[in-house]
């Protein structure tokens, strides 16, 4: 199968130093205080990438057609895929930095699934931009392709939620706002260095239309409180097992390693946040339907800030600002870069738990350029 191979920056070891631990199942605290939630009262509180060689003796003739024009529109689907699997698509239609013949910005339909398994584009001119058009094109995907529509169209650009609900409700889809679109927002950063920036039209210094938010956090709803929350970390080898059994049905969500690319270590730490609540599973079950995106540690504000959806931050809890608390954090966030923005947050009954309610993996990941 012809793919996509997305390969980030290597990744190296975390810097800061971690307890030493006797279960891989459990996760590891970093040697740092533990914090109650706190309320908050009125806001005091890829080398360039490219399509890699088929691994059947001859390429689908649609990817070999765009890498050699990248004018040319890509139409592709697994054929060792049961069309019958993909019930979950990733869509992005949105301007691209290329001008048309009129000098006027080309838009795009991008489609693929989580595995890249589909893959599909097709261009429009900037005068037919709404929600009939983009209708037929969903439409399209499915009859070119030969795939039954999908139950879920995830999406991640906000300013677009109108035109794309309207669309996916019309074909009885459930829209869901999304950032954790991981396939299509790394697939965009590769067409853009390997197919846009080819492209006759193609200007350098032109911006997207579609400037992604990064919004105020709000206060966090009561459902979501834990009581207390750790720094921790866990082997690379014990998150891919977590993972794993929270696919089997727990409350939890993945994300496709194998499809990232990540070079990393099985013993290379993982940073996560471990938050206990005496109702956890409630707890868990309540994140679990937040499409949860992404935990930032807030060292200069001292608070977690907890992404959701497109357009959504909630400020998770507060913690004391001291030198040593300020430090924690921001060792947390560095050892998040260093893997990749690879991290977890874990639901437990409480700190000292060998079992996880819920566990999601989750990417801290940088927007396409485009």
């Amino acid at each position: 199968m012809a793919t996509l191979n997305f390969n980030p920056a290597r990744i190296r070891t975390s810097s800061f130093k971690h307890s030493k631990f006797t279960s891989p199942s459990k996760p590891i605290r970093i040697p740092c205080t533990t914090f109650p939630f706190h309320s908050h009262p009125k806001l005091i509180h890829f080398r360039t990438h490219s399509v890699s060689e088929s691994t059947q003796k001859e390429a689908p003739e649609a990817i070999l057609q765009e890498e050699d024009d990248p004018t040319a529109e890509l139409r592709y689907l697994d054929p060792e895929t049961d069309p019958a699997t993909i019930t979950d698509w990733e869509l992005d239609f949105c301007s691209r930095p290329i001008l048309d013949a009129r000098g006027k910005k080309i838009w795009e339909l991008v489609v693929c699934d989580k595995t890249l398994s589909l893959q599909y584009t097709k261009y429009f001119p900037n005068n037919v931009i709404n929600s009939i058009t983009l209708k037929d094109g969903i439409v399209a995907v499915s009859d070119e392709l030969g795939v039954p529509l999908p139950r879920n169209i995830r999406f991640f650009r906000s300013q677009m939620q109108t035109i794309i609900t309207n669309a996916c409700n019309e074909l009885r889809i459930r829209p869901v706002p999304s950032k954790r679109c991981v396939s299509i927002i790394l697939w965009l950063e590769e067409r853009y260095e390997t197919i846009y920036r080819r492209h006759p039209g193609f200007q350098e210094a032109s911006k997207t239309l579609l400037a992604l938010d990064n919004p105020f956090p709000t206060e966090l709803p009561d459902i979501l409180y834990g009581q207390r929350w750790a720094f921790v970390q866990l082997p690379y080898s014990a998150v891919r097992e977590e993972v794993s059994n929270f696919e089997k049905g727990f409350c939890g969500s993945g994300l496709d390693l194998d499809l990232l690319g990540l070079e990393i270590d099985d013993n290379t730490l993982i940073p996560g946040l471990a938050v206990a609540s005496s109702s956890a599973m409630a707890l868990a079950a309540g994140l679990s339907g937040l499409e949860v995106c992404a935990v930032e540690a807030d060292a200069a504000r001292a608070r977690l800030i907890l992404s959701v959806g497109i357009s959504t931050r909630y400020i998770f809890s507060t913690f004391k600002k001291t030198p040593q608390t300020s430090s924690e954090a921001e060792a947390w966030e560095a050892a998040k870069k260093a893997c990749g923005g690879l991290h977890f947050l874990a639901i437990q009954p409480d700190l000292d738990s060998e079992d996880c309610a819920g566990f999601n993996l989750l990417l801290d990941l940088p927007f396409p350029p485009v």
